[in-house]
């Protein structure tokens, strides 16, 4: 009796690079696509529907992203284990994509042996990382599991990220993404951030940070 074929779920709104996905893994014995999706609602209705082992999902689409679609798709129930492949290497995308609940992340630019490679270790119950991105995440968490936020105490260290992330000059939707929290979990959270620093405005509050010595993240290298 012969082994059922892993089942995938592209997730790509670029309808030529899924032509190259199919392609491939029409290619590739032991698996087969059972759906195509061109954007994160699209994935999140296929992925309960056609009930994929894998879904080899874009990070940046339109609408709902790929970030949020993982979210939405292992919240509910999906035995499935996501496979983030995007071209942006940001980290904080490949870092709220894993807090998403994806089981690994590789760039597009990888090539067909390391992208079928990729879906052997996922189906197999295995994580994998691109090597460059599984590098940084190092240096990130062990620079900042040394960094304390002594500037502002009374504050939680989820305010503490949020006032990080206002005074680098990012919007409550840019945080939310960050951080993978909803538009209002960040607004109520800047609401407390204004109360604790005794200030009124968005402004003030940044202006209280810089002043702190608080600003844009450095740079990964």
């Amino acid at each position: 009796m012969s082994t059922p074929s892993v089942r995938v779920l592209l997730a790509d709104d670029h309808p030529l690079f899924r032509d190259g996905l199919r392609g491939l893994i029409a290619d590739t014995d032991g698996f087969e696509v059972v759906g195509e999706a061109a954007s994160g609602a699209e994935a999140i209705e296929l992925a309960a529907t056609t009930r994929p082992d894998i879904v080899l999902m874009d990070l940046r689409m339109p609408g709902i992203d790929g970030v949020e679609a993982t979210r939405r798709i292992l919240h509910d129930g999906s035995a499935a284990a996501v496979l983030a492949l995007t071209m942006s290497d940001d980290d904080g995308l490949v870092f709220a994509a894993l807090r998403a609940g994806a089981r690994g992340y590789i760039l597009k630019g990888a090539t067909g042996h390391d992208i079928v490679e990729s879906l052997r270790i996922v189906a197999s119950g295995r994580a994998i990382l691109d090597a460059p991105i599984a590098a940084r995440m190092d240096r990130y968490f062990a620079r900042h599991q040394s960094a304390p936020h002594p500037a502002f105490p009374h504050l939680s260290a989820r305010e503490q990220d949020i006032l990080t992330l206002m005074s680098a000059g990012l919007s409550n939707a840019e945080i939310a993404a960050r951080l993978v929290l909803s538009e209002k979990t960040v607004r109520n959270n800047v609401s407390t951030v204004f109360t604790k620093l005794g200030v009124a405005t968005r402004a003030a509050a940044v202006a209280h940070a810089r002043d702190a010595g608080l600003g844009a993240p450095p740079p990964m290298t």
